[in-house]
């Protein structure tokens, strides 16, 4: 369940970065009501850029296969093979 807290709350940041580390989620900063910021500690921020980063790039395969932009696996390496000299 998500943590929301209002903004008059950021001065106690040892108690925020707290509630960071202990839930592993994002806490929601309010300013008069509504939505205006979100902290979260650095493992969290890792974690969500890398799954962001592993689903763009799935993205792009899926374009790419969609578009015919594929090549044999077989074929591929076999003119690495040839082109390397390997």
């Amino acid at each position: 369940m998500p943590q929301i807290i209002p903004i008059r709350d950021l001065k106690n940041t040892s108690e925020i970065s707290a509630m960071c580390h202990n839930s592993n989620e994002p806490v929601f900063v309010t300013k008069n009501g509504y939505g205006d910021m979100v902290v979260m500690s650095m493992e969290t921020y890792e974690k969500n850029m890398f799954i962001h980063d592993v689903e763009r790039k799935l993205a792009e395969a899926e374009e790419a296969i969609n578009k015919g932009e594929v090549r044999d696996a077989r074929e591929a390496l076999a003119e690495l093979r040839k082109q390397y000299e390997l």
